[in-house]
């Protein structure tokens, strides 16, 4: 394995952790939190202070971990990015996990950072848009978290050879 394929695989699971651990805390973590923050009126502070900045590390985890690995699947000699999203071959595993991880990157993108801009007040929004904005993030965000589940699997099943197709 060469030095570009180790760096792009480690730098793929390394954006991926943060791009999953993230998508974890706001459905798991931050949720919650900012239920019981709304109720005891200390929300304002987890909206204008961190929720912007894990969104901005959430939203490029996405595309670090998107980049390198389409970069990881065009340089394996034993992959091929064409057969994986075709879910042909030896790749075809894996471009089931590469699938998935396509289509929460494109909730991410645009249907979560959109909507949550007016949900934070960074983008003008009265407040039913801003009610239907919080539905659409909160649905595309509970999506990916259903997703990550077997995305995980294929993109871990297909280098260790596990065949399930």
């Amino acid at each position: 394995m060469g030095f570009e394929l180790i760096v792009d695989r480690w730098l793929h699971i390394l954006a991926g952790i943060m791009w999953i651990g993230l998508l974890y805390y706001f459905n798991f973590v931050q949720g919650a939190a900012m239920a019981a923050a709304k109720a005891d009126g200390t929300a304002a502070g987890i909206s204008k202070h961190v929720a912007p900045r894990a969104l901005l590390f959430f939203r490029w985890a996405a595309v670090v971990t998107w980049i390198t690995g389409a970069a990881y699947l065009m340089r394996a000699s034993h992959l091929s990015f064409a057969d994986a999203f075709l879910l042909k071959g030896t790749s075809a595993t894996i471009g089931l996990g590469a699938w998935l991880g396509t289509i929460m990157f494109f909730n991410v993108w645009v249907l979560i950072w959109p909507n949550q801009k007016k949900v934070l007040g960074l983008v003008q929004a009265d407040d039913a848009a801003k009610a239907k904005a919080a539905r659409i993030a909160f649905l595309a965000s509970r999506t990916n978290t259903m997703l990550s589940i077997p995305m995980i699997f294929f993109m871990v099943a297909g280098p260790h050879g596990l065949p399930t197709m």
